[in-house]
């Protein structure tokens, strides 16, 4: 990592100095067709971005989570994309504008550091995703995405790997280029063979190692 914590401390600072918003599960940030002029760090929670493909679906772009700052690539560059934000449980934000998220980077450009960060992790995130979908199985493509979710909302609870982000089967079939009921089916699937278990939108991971195995 780039960023010191005293660098991200000050970048935190900065949104401090915004509008504190509290958002419950379902809420939109940014709703469909709605010009944002604002820069958001996340507090607490999770948010999910997303745009709708010309077939009226929903296609899982990316999840932001705690400590992390949406929309980054128009918050630097200004380049207009028509994405969805829309939180995954109760969260809290600081919202900032652009032009003051800006002035402060042009004043100290150390600050650079952690954003630099963040855009190598959704580089990271978003590389992940094109590998997983060059598998040429919806089992394989669904076992490289909740793989690739594990080192970001991943945590253990009683012997168990659990993804803490709630997911609906849409937002992983988007994710994996599957339909909704061939993702249902293949979650299915895994379930019976004990590698996982689905509760409450939550993926559960029983034996990453032999998850691992089918890749």
């Amino acid at each position: 990592m780039l960023g010191s914590k005293e660098q991200n401390a000050k970048l935190v600072d900065i949104f401090k100095k915004g509008n504190r918003l509290s958002y419950s599960k379902g809420e939109y940030v940014v709703r469909p067709g709605e010009h944002n002029n604002a820069v958001f760090y996340i507090e607490s929670g999770t948010v999910k971005a997303f745009d709708i493909t010309k077939y009226g679906e929903e296609n899982l772009l990316v999840i932001r989570q705690q400590d992390e700052v949406f929309p980054l690539i128009w918050a630097v560059t200004g380049q207009e994309r028509s994405v969805i934000y829309q939180v995954l449980n109760d969260v809290v934000l600081w919202r900032i504008s652009r032009k003051d998220f800006l002035k402060n980077i042009e004043a100290d450009p150390e600050l650079l550091a952690p954003i630099l960060d963040m855009a190598v992790e959704m580089y990271r995130v978003h590389s992940e995703r094109i590998i997983g979908l060059e598998y040429r199985t919806v089992r394989e493509r669904l076992v490289a995405f909740i793989l690739s979710l594990e080192p970001r909302f991943g945590h253990v609870i009683d012997n168990e790997i659990v993804i803490d982000v709630p997911l609906r089967h849409q937002d992983i079939a988007s994710s994996i280029n599957a339909t909704r009921e061939t993702t249902g089916r293949e979650l299915n699937g895994l379930e019976k063979k004990g590698l996982i278990r689905v509760s409450r939108s939550l993926i559960y991971i029983q034996d990453i190692r032999k998850l691992k195995e089918i890749l």
